[in-house]
């Protein structure tokens, strides 16, 4: 074993255990914020340069295999039993990314205050909460079998469901209740399908079936896909499993909505990855998926155009790019794969700013429904522009990162050329055209127009009772007196102007990031690299 390997099977487990030990300990430092805040931000900068130094050997040395226990294969021939962990480039990028987006979100909430009315509400368990949900996202993309990726996506749902609620109003406790009950659903799916495929095949070790799914006949393979595709499009708000997602996340507070739209639809996408390139190879559902795509795209962006709240409107533009990333996949090529990766990267960071930007407004102006909003360009430039640079990276305005990743798709769907294919090319293009007329809307009526021309722009920060009454505010905005708004503290703004930085250099150095998202597509549909190192590993 060389030093390099020693150092990979010492970091791969860290993103998952540095997460969980830092939730213990801030458990019991339940009485004191100051450790808990420390222990918190520390644990998470530690998990980004983990992740980082695991991008770099996956990315030098290819895929890495860590056998939890070091149980090999038995005697009868089967795979290897056990926990496995694998980080080839696809889920060390996804860990970079959702790191630092995890760093900079509770950042942010620590600089909003972690308060969501009185000092009675029970907000020392937000941080280890948010630190299991970090955990639960790392054990999600390091997965090397479908029982440990069913084991993270219940940590997200149990975490996600404790801060969700976190205030409990009753709009809250009702997106939660209706939130969890999907995720039950989705999860109910995924545990069937794992049963399914244990009976068929004896094994739940991915690497191992890649193998065996091969040996089934064609009408249980698809099945089977059927089954987890259903599990994972609930996941990531893949239409129709879509509409639970715009109801859930406008009520949450600003960070956790954020952390939301930003990772949890993503873990979706990656399984839909795994299943589609690793699992079940051939393109046998992928018509369906380009159509599933294609009314993704439609139908969540015709949604945000109806809309007069910015999260509502928000959300609806997250499922809408959703679609983006399913239309690569479904092409089946590696350049489309390449693009769908760029794309799920650049999406995350640009709908996690955008999110957190909408609590800025709220601060500012003490509302987030455009009918309240005006003048905020003039009352804060600094605000305008923080809205304004990831929403024309939403909307895919060159040069920024969206527009590289839609081009990448364009061009794959064109090189494919099959009608369907030409048909997504042309909803992409739509649905990019009316992303710029949806965030155009709200810069022309929050920012540009005056206050004084807003419907109810008298009712936005007027007196306190409308401020307590307005139950969407994020959590430092929900019950604060009326001095607090129009306040943005630095600790909200530096990690803002964080990942918007992350944003633009996404763009920036965008030549040597894509050539990475083509290698880790080469890496994903050549299946033999992944199943190599992981069954050589148990051997």
């Amino acid at each position: 074993m060389t030093g390099h390997s020693q150092l990979a099977t010492v970091l791969t487990p860290l993103p998952v255990l540095i997460p969980m030990l830092a939730a213990a300990v801030t458990l019991f430092a339940g009485r004191r914020p100051r450790l808990q805040r420390a222990t918190t931000v520390l644990a998470l900068s530690l998990v980004v340069v983990v992740s980082s130094a695991l991008l770099m050997l996956a990315d030098r040395d290819g895929t890495i295999a860590l056998q939890v226990g070091g149980w090999g294969p038995t005697e009868a021939g089967m795979g290897p039993l056990g926990i496995t962990l694998v980080v080839d480039r696809l889920s060390a990028l996804m860990l970079v990314v959702s790191s630092i987006v995890l760093l900079a979100v509770v950042s942010y909430a620590i600089g909003q205050g972690i308060r969501d009315g009185d000092e009675r509400q029970p907000v020392s368990i937000f941080l280890p909460t948010y630190l299991v949900l970090s955990a639960g996202v790392c054990m999600a993309f390091l997965a090397g079998d479908l029982f440990n990726l069913f084991v993270g996506f219940e940590v997200l749902l149990s975490s996600s469901f404790v801060l969700l609620t976190i205030g409990a109003s009753k709009e809250r406790v009702r997106a939660g209740i209706s939130y969890v009950m999907v995720s039950m659903v989705s999860s109910m799916v995924f545990l069937l399908g794992i049963g399914l495929i244990y009976a068929a095949t004896g094994t739940l070790n991915m690497a191992e079936l890649s193998v065996r799914l091969g040996a089934l006949p064609d009408g249980t393979r698809t099945a089977l896909f059927a089954v987890l595709l259903v599990a994972f499009g609930i996941k990531a708000a893949v239409f129709p499993l879509s509409t639970w997602l715009p109801d859930s996340y406008p009520t949450a507070p600003a960070p956790v909505t954020a952390v939301f739209a930003g990772l949890l639809t993503k873990i979706g996408i990656y399984a839909i990855i795994r299943s589609h390139s690793l699992l079940f190879p051939g393109g046998t559902m992928d018509g369906l998926l380009l159509v599933a795509g294609l009314l993704t795209m439609i139908v969540g962006i015709l949604g945000a155009i109806a809309q007069s709240d910015i999260k509502r409107l928000l959300s609806f533009t997250l499922v809408s790019h959703i679609g983006y990333m399913v239309f690569g996949i479904a092409l089946s090529t590696e350049l489309g794969m390449s693009g769908a990766i760029f794309y799920v990267a650049h999406h995350i960071l640009v709908q996690t700013t955008l999110f957190l930007v909408v609590g800025l407004i709220e601060r500012q102006a003490g509302a987030s429904a455009l009918q309240r909003l005006g003048g905020l360009a003039a009352a804060s430039p600094l605000l305008a522009f923080v809205f304004v640079v990831p929403a024309l990276n939403l909307g895919g305005i060159p040069p920024f990162s969206g527009f590289i990743g839609k081009v990448a798709l364009l061009e794959a769907g064109a090189q494919v050329g099959s009608v369907l294919a030409w048909l997504l090319v042309a909803g992409s293009v739509v649905t990019s055209l009316l992303t710029l007329y949806v965030v155009a809307r709200v810069w022309t009526k929050a920012f540009w127009r005056p206050r004084e021309d807003a419907p109810e722009g008298h009712l936005s920060a007027s007196t306190p009772t409308a401020l307590v009454d307005n139950t969407e505010f994020s959590m430092d905005i929900a019950h604060v007196d009326r001095e607090d708004v129009g306040r943005m503290p630095v600790g909200m703004l530096l990690p803002t102007g964080a990942l918007i930085a992350v944003g633009l250099l996404l763009a920036v150095l965008a030549g040597p990031i894509f050539a990475y998202s083509e290698r880790a597509a080469d890496e994903i549909i050549d299946r033999g690299q992944y199943i190599g190192a992981v069954l050589g590993a148990a051997r």
